[in-house]
């Protein structure tokens, strides 16, 4: 898989071979960085089930100023950290937590700019994450959220402040992306 855009455009991305990784396929992630080409430069971001980092990376080689990979398999986070290191993004700008997407949201932190939700199939995590990461305050007022899944599933719920922009599908694959409305 390679980088689609930004300044490590054609570079090739390696991830380790994780039961359940499926990244991000590059029709989805060329027409995903479409809709978020100003947006993406300076933003804080979040990738939620990181896996391969496929989401993030593209982001950070677009401008984004940090990222935050939140990913629970001990063997794909170690991957993901090899991969920065190689592209030169683990000095401040990327950086890998080892944990589960619920966990990391139950706690405090700061909100984001933008955030990516690509959870594995099969789970119909959204239900789930989407109410933690409203609930968490964990996307700015007028931030963005990324949200796949299977496109059997259909479009995911969203809180009543939350807008859905755009949405598409590709093969098995449903996204859509999501503003949290500003405060009046």
């Amino acid at each position: 898989m390679r980088i689609i855009g930004g300044s490590w455009r054609g570079r090739r991305l390696t991830f380790p071979d994780v039961l359940g990784l499926r990244p991000t396929p590059d029709r989805v992630r060329e027409t995903l960085f479409n809709w978020l080409q100003h947006d993406i430069a300076g933003a804080r971001c979040l990738d939620l089930f990181a896996g391969s980092g496929a989401l993030g990376v593209e982001a950070l080689s677009r401008g984004a100023a940090e990222l935050v990979f939140v990913e629970m398999s001990l063997i794909a986070a170690r991957g993901l950290r090899d991969q920065l290191q190689i592209l030169g993004a683990s000095a401040g700008r990327g950086r890998v937590i080892e944990m589960g997407a619920a966990r990391f949201l139950r706690a405090a932190g700061e909100p984001f700019d933008v955030i990516f939700v690509d959870p594995p199939f099969g789970v119909n995590a959204l239900a789930e994450i989407v109410p933690l990461i409203d609930a968490g305050n964990w996307v700015k007022s007028g931030g963005l959220v990324y949200l796949e899944s299977e496109k059997l599933v259909g479009e995911p719920k969203l809180p009543l402040h939350w807008e859905l922009l755009k949405s598409k599908s590709a093969g098995d694959v449903g996204y859509y992306l999501a503003r949290v409305k500003p405060f009046q």
